[in-house]
């Protein structure tokens, strides 16, 4: 039996808690969120988890690993109790919101020597991977060009915007992932744009609702990623890859495949209504990789350096878009933005 623990009790992470409390041979035994709330009141009794303080879950032999999917501004601290006590531990992005915090902390993961793996839920995505591994076969051939839309249904309110870190780091930052991902090439300059033109109370928050990022490879290939806090057809989730051979692309998932046809045309449904919908296959997956990895050291799709990375790439496009020209990651490290 794998004994697991979760921080938070929020939306993403009772979407991780449920997952894996339903995994066979797993016990999800502790649920820790310092918010009384409804929801976590029926967290803990829809899995059987006893509320527990922090440092007593760390203290629990019995524990096998820990998922961290409280606010942003906690991961810091629960991945360093984690390798201190050698907790296996998946940990929702991004590290911090202190791009300094987030490579000292990398840095004591690593070293620690425990498993640790990132949420970046497109890379368990069943057509997500099943383009990469198309691309990896070698028969669309060289990838040359990749193409990324990311919308949101809606904006998001201004808390959520003052709290969350910005779209670069909250939302861009699984975009950025997806190129390394694709790519599996390090990434060499970025340059990016944003702007305001849906929400003024985003622009009052000192965010951007709209932006675009170019990236290049260190040999010159190109991928760029357009996003938006508003689709006006709903959640918008699509890529394109550009190979030597073919052109590999993944649409919006819809709500169900019935087609309604009639004189005046074809009626689809529409897209999955947000990102939880949209990735619960890719969610589930997560969980029960994090389990093998536990149990059998798998290795999974995205460790902790793939989470450094990420941000480093949006915290690069937050300087570009702020100074108005290209950053070229081939020079000394960033600096906070």
């Amino acid at each position: 039996m794998t004994r697991l623990a979760c921080f938070g009790a929020g939306r993403i992470g009772q979407i991780h808690a449920l997952n894996a409390a339903r995994l066979p041979d797993v016990s999800l035994v502790a649920i820790a969120d310092p918010i009384d709330s409804p929801a976590r009141a029926q967290l803990c009794a829809a899995t059987g988890a006893q509320l527990r303080a922090t440092q007593d879950i760390f203290d629990d032999p019995d524990i096998d690993g820990v998922i961290i999917a409280s606010s942003t501004d906690s991961h810091v601290d629960l991945l360093r109790l984690a390798a201190q006590t050698g907790k296996a531990v998946f940990c929702e992005k991004p590290i911090s919101l202190d791009f300094a915090l987030s490579e000292q902390v990398t840095q004591a993961v690593e070293a620690s020597g425990i498993r640790c793996m990132m949420g970046f839920q497109r890379r368990y995505d069943a057509s997500f991977r099943a383009l990469r591994e198309r691309i990896a076969s070698g028969e669309a051939g060289r990838l040359e060009q990749l193409s990324m839309w990311s919308r949101d249904p809606a904006p998001p309110p201004r808390a959520y915007v003052e709290r969350s870190g910005g779209m670069f780091r909250d939302s861009s930052i699984h975009d950025a992932d997806m190129v390394r991902y694709m790519m599996d090439e390090e990434i060499a300059t970025v340059y990016a744009v944003g702007a305001c033109l849906i929400s003024e109370e985003i622009g009052a928050a000192g965010d951007v609702d709209s932006l675009m990022i170019t990236m290049t490879t260190v040999s010159g290939r190109q991928a760029q990623i357009t996003g938006c806090r508003r689709g006006p057809m709903g959640f918008d989730q699509r890529l394109e890859a550009l190979c030597s051979h073919e052109v590999l692309s993944i649409a919006n998932q819809p709500q169900h495949h019935m087609v309604v046809s009639t004189r005046s045309g074809a009626l689809s449904a529409p897209p999955e209504a947000y990102f939880l919908e949209r990735f619960a296959q890719a969610y589930r997956d997560e969980m029960v990789d994090f389990v093998a990895m536990i149990r059998d050291a798998h290795v999974p799709l995205a460790g902790i350096r793939d989470g450094f990375e990420a941000q480093r790439l949006v915290e690069a496009a937050i300087r570009s878009m702020c100074e108005g020209r290209a950053v070229d990651l081939r020079q000394p490290q960033l600096e906070e933005v």
